[in-house]
């Protein structure tokens, strides 16, 4: 019997495992290395050895943590106290020894990974301008086989909400999984969510999308851009009349302006915390993160909502995706029960 079978968790994620290493670059690098500013893009092997082999020198001051857009989701509503499941792919490898590791620290339940799994363990480099935009180039590795065979049934059922990235869509493999646990979740009565990840993601791969929203969702997660993108339109109130088909309750983030919450019957206007944005990577996720704990908390929407406004803004304040453990118990603290 593994641990995890007789526990019940708030929410069960799955998503990309990939070690991010992030460092702070100037335009004139993006530019020389033909980087798209404040995409993620994916890339082979060869372009990400070329990249690094361009920061070498650079490289002594670069930050690795486990992360992959739904990990970083899952660590943060663990964070601030819900108990969690992610499934995910790492080969065996160093880095999948680490992932792994990190993620247990965290206090993450994960799925069993097989000792045969040979090829490489997806990594993310995150090259962040002054300006705190961030661009992303991805090596997917093993981690866009992510497949049905790292499902646990048991946990799904078990779980109140299945959060599902939205960059999983790229891979046939990963994106019939999530099918297939977004069915497991709807027949057990747990709560579907869904990010839309990235907009460039959601023009590429609509389709896809479309086929993991299927009859829709309970709960969705994106920001401006991605909505205006599954909208194909530039005019935010027709986007909202969009999701309101697709979702019987969304977020759209909206960075310094907050974010608009559709309850499912009114919208709220969250504000933002005023801050001085220093790096962009990781906001969306700790908002998704921390709106989750907040459901599941019991917070209500509003109330979730000024959670996650408050905690994305602090991780826009300060380099990398995450924040230490202690911090979350202070932004819950601050929000939840002010003095």
């Amino acid at each position: 019997m593994q641990k995890h079978d007789m526990k019940n968790y708030h929410i069960y994620g799955m998503g990309a495992a990939l070690v991010d290493t992030e460092i702070e670059v100037d335009d004139a690098f993006l530019l020389a290395n033909g980087v798209d500013k404040g995409l993620m893009t994916l890339v082979d092997v060869d372009r990400r050895n070329q990249l690094m082999d361009s920061l070498k020198g650079h490289l002594v001051h670069a930050r690795r943590a486990s992360g992959g857009s739904g990990a970083n989701t899952i660590i943060a509503a663990r964070y601030f106290g819900s108990d969690v499941f992610y499934s995910c792919r790492v080969a065996n490898d160093e880095y999948g020894d680490f992932y792994l590791q990190d993620m247990s620290h965290a206090g993450v339940d994960t799925c069993d990974q097989d000792e045969n799994n040979e090829g490489i363990t997806g990594k993310c480099l995150v090259m962040v301008t002054p300006d705190a935009e961030r661009s992303m180039n991805t090596y997917l590795g093993i981690s866009e086989t992510l497949s049905a065979r790292e499902l646990d049934v048991e946990a799904i059922k078990a779980s109140e909400y299945l959060y599902i990235e939205g960059y999983l869509v790229s891979s046939d493999v990963s994106r019939a999984a999530t099918i297939k646990a977004k069915k497991i979740a709807e027949e057990n009565g747990v709560k579907t969510s869904l990010s839309l990840s990235d907009p460039g993601i959601v023009t590429f791969f609509r389709e896809g999308m479309e086929e993991m929203i299927g009859e829709g969702v309970d709960l969705l997660f994106c920001n401006e851009d991605e909505a205006m993108a599954w909208a194909m339109t530039d005019d935010i109130d027709i986007a909202i009349s969009a999701l309101r088909s697709i979702a019987k309750t969304f977020v759209i983030t909206r960075g310094a302006r907050g974010a608009l919450v559709f309850d499912g019957t009114q919208e709220l206007h969250i504000p933002a915390k005023k801050v001085k944005a220093v790096d962009s990577n990781g906001a969306g996720d700790m908002f998704a993160g921390a709106f989750l704990h907040g459901l599941t908390a019991g917070y209500g929407f509003q109330k979730a909502g000024e959670l996650a406004c408050a905690a994305a803004a602090e991780v826009v304040s300060g380099y990398g995706p995450r924040l230490a453990a202690e911090k979350h118990k202070v932004i819950l603290q601050q929000v939840i029960c002010p003095e």
